[in-house]
């Protein structure tokens, strides 16, 4: 089984690194938030170590990236913040568990170990409305039967619509989702998306999913 360590302390990393692996894990390591966030989007791992205080992007930013884009792997937040509240705020935006720095590592070993077990039952693998179904495994979007070609960012998009479904999303929540970007109104890369998405979900079809709320965003529904 493989596991990323996220962890911008090399003594911490490296030592977790060669209890793991001594443990017979896989293990890929990632020194800061934005490093992690996209090794976690981009490869396939079976439990995420994260810690909280992390150059770039902390280790909240990098959970609930994860978590609003479909990831369900096990997050284990391994960090010296260890107030009530800081354990709430991680379990609250996805974490499946939380260790405090300084640890046990038979205690480490252990959480990791209970969180492979149970993680298959975790996996979020299909987003389905009307006949448009989303596999979020394999990245691929199937509508009446017929696969769609997506590109990554068109894939997003599309699965953040379906996760919103009746509901309004704006351009600037588009743009901070898919792109990870502050929305500026000089660009036009969202309704350029938006085009390609539709050209690919919606013109082949008779019910059109992706609908524009004039000035304000966008919303899918199929009626």
């Amino acid at each position: 089984m493989r596991i990323l360590v996220i962890e911008d302390e090399k003594k911490t990393a490296a030592f977790l690194a060669k209890g793991l692996r001594e443990a017979r894990f896989g293990v890929d390591l990632a020194q800061d938030g934005e490093t992690g966030l996209e090794l976690a989007r981009t490869t396939k791992f079976d439990l995420l170590i994260v810690d909280i205080m992390l150059p770039n992007k902390d280790g909240w930013q990098v959970v609930a990236e994860l978590r609003r884009d479909g990831i369900r792997t096990p997050i284990l937040f391994l960090t010296a913040r260890d107030s009530v509240r800081d354990r709430v705020k991680g379990f609250e935006l996805g974490a499946d568990d939380y260790l405090v720095k300084p640890f046990a590592f038979s205690e480490l070993l252990a959480r990791v170990r209970s969180l492979l077990r149970r993680a298959p039952a975790q996996h979020e693998d299909r987003l389905r409305i009307d006949d448009l179904e989303l596999d979020l495994k394999r990245h691929k979007a199937v509508r009446s039967g017929m696969p769609l070609n997506l590109t990554p960012k068109e894939f997003l998009l599309l699965a953040h619509l379906v996760r919103s479904a009746g509901e309004v999303v704006s351009r600037a929540e588009i743009a901070e989702h898919v792109w990870h970007i502050g929305f500026r109104t000089d660009t036009n890369v969202v309704e350029v998306v938006v085009r390609r998405l539709r050209a690919k979900v919606d013109d082949p079809f008779e019910t059109k999913l992706v609908h524009t709320i004039r000035g304000v965003g966008y919303v899918l529904k199929a009626h």
